[in-house]
């Protein structure tokens, strides 16, 4: 069985992985259906704030390894609330409640 921090470790990378190609589809989203024009115009402080976001998870995987028992469960409990609630609030909270929330739709027509 593998060592909890390799396993805390490596889900911290699935995480990050899993916010990267959420970035993609949503960038390619915009361009294929013709949104670039209604594109949310990001801000430098903006642009700070996520980038900062993205490497809470990059800091968690080396934080995983050498942390003690401790300190790394309170670093995971807490990174792990602020990613749920970061996730909440841009996936289902602002979409909703600024109108831009999307459905799609299959169709084999072209």
């Amino acid at each position: 069985m593998a060592d909890r921090k390799v396993r805390l470790s490596t889900l911290w990378v699935f995480v990050m992985f899993n916010f990267l190609y959420a970035d993609v589809v949503a960038l390619f989203d915009i361009v294929y259906n013709g949104k670039l024009q209604a594109a949310i115009q990001f801000t430098p402080v903006t642009l700070l704030g996520v980038s900062v976001l993205m490497e809470i998870p990059m800091a968690m995987v080396v934080l995983s390894r050498v942390l003690k028992y401790k300190a790394n469960r309170w670093a995971n409990i807490f990174a792990g609330i602020a990613y749920t609630v970061v996730t909440l609030i841009s996936q289902f909270i602002l979409p909703i409640s600024n109108g831009t929330a999307t459905t799609y739709t299959c169709s084999l027509e072209p």
